[in-house]
């Protein structure tokens, strides 16, 4: 196992996880930002299963959030407004009028204070960093903390931790875009995922969440027992339509010992499962994705790649029943996502 370091642009760091088997993470220590993952396919080729772009000057905007950590506040913000204890916050409208993904100087945008570390079975680095008190409109001095750490068996393990000085709100999670095809060879429509939600929340015109819960049963949202991107995405229900066509909702996860969600994608043969103490996650299916762009293996168009955005859900702050991202002064927030990579045949 080993840990890469490498100078990019003069201001940011690159660093480089490698374990016994060949796999790699590759992420800078700007806006914690996963660049590559190149995991094996049934075949033993190695290949990127992650979008990145090619020149790493364009991550400076990185208005797609190509595998950047998402804070303080991942998703959308109704109003761009929020209130704690009586007293309303107000923060910047990034999005029509509505705050996403932490607003344009959000954790994504920071450049974190990095720590590496090694053991006799993992390798990671540990960032750190201080958000101050009005922040981006957001109450309290927050610290925070995202650990990447790759073990031998092929797992990605994030931990998320953090603590403020006045109650305030958190929800961190990583927006990394996958495709198991490797290198970018086709699109995500044959992807076959699996997710342990009898629930998503419903969408409005906007993208925002409207505070009803619907149960996935006979929909292209029931992911039970798995089924291909491409139900949604070819889909005339409303729900999928109002997604651009294909899936940005959050799915309320069903509190089991299994995996939570699982990715097969048949011609490489690799197989992603993600476990999770998160109560949710976000599927996004790139339905919005520029068309273009320079991407490490090629340019951009939409499904090009899928968002696993394990987190609490904003909804919370303006409507009752759904998983909190309110967090306590002084109050420890602890979460964990695990990606596993594996092959199948």
């Amino acid at each position: 196992m080993n840990i890469e370091t490498q100078d990019i642009m003069s201001k940011w760091k690159l660093y480089t996880l490698l374990n016994d088997n060949g796999m790699k993470v590759s992420f800078l220590n700007f806006g914690g930002i996963i660049t590559d993952i190149s995991v094996p396919n049934r075949n033993n080729q190695l290949e990127n299963v992650v979008l990145g772009y090619k020149n790493y000057d364009d991550y400076e905007e990185n208005t797609k959030f190509f595998g950047a950590i998402i804070g303080r506040v991942a998703g959308r913000i109704q109003d761009s407004s929020f209130t704690i204890l009586d007293q309303t916050y107000s923060m910047e409208a990034n999005e029509g009028g509505h705050h996403l993904h932490g607003g344009n100087g959000g954790f994504h945008q920071v450049i974190w204070q990095a720590s590496p570390f090694q053991t006799d079975e993992t390798i990671g680095v540990k960032l750190t960093h201080r958000s101050l008190d009005g922040e981006g409109g957001y109450p309290g001095t927050i610290e925070v903390a995202v650990t990447y750490t790759l073990t031998n068996n092929n797992e990605l393990i994030l931990d998320y931790s953090g603590t403020s000085d006045k109650t305030t709100v958190l929800t961190m999670t990583n927006h990394s875009y996958f495709n198991l095809n490797g290198n970018l060879t086709d699109t995500i429509h044959n992807h076959h995922v699996t997710i342990e939600s009898d629930e998503f929340v419903e969408l409005d015109a906007e993208l925002i969440p409207t505070g009803k819960k619907i149960n996935v049963a006979n929909t292209p949202f029931d992911f039970r027992t798995g089924r291909k991107l491409v139900d949604g995405i070819h889909s005339t229900t409303t729900q999928n339509r109002v997604a651009n066509h294909g899936y940005d909702h959050y799915f309320i996860l069903n509190q089991t010992q299994q995996q939570h969600i699982s990715v097969k994608e048949e011609t490489s043969g690799r197989v992603m499962t993600i476990k999770t103490n998160q109560p949710g996650v976000v599927m996004y299916t790139s339905n919005t994705l520029d068309e273009g762009l320079n991407l490490a293996e090629g340019q951009s168009k939409p499904y090009l790649g899928v968002c696993f955005e394990t987190q609490a859900s904003p909804v919370s702050l303006h409507h009752d029943g759904f998983p909190s991202v309110f967090l306590k002064a002084n109050e420890l927030y602890e979460k964990q996502t695990v990606f596993s990579f594996g092959v199948e045949g």
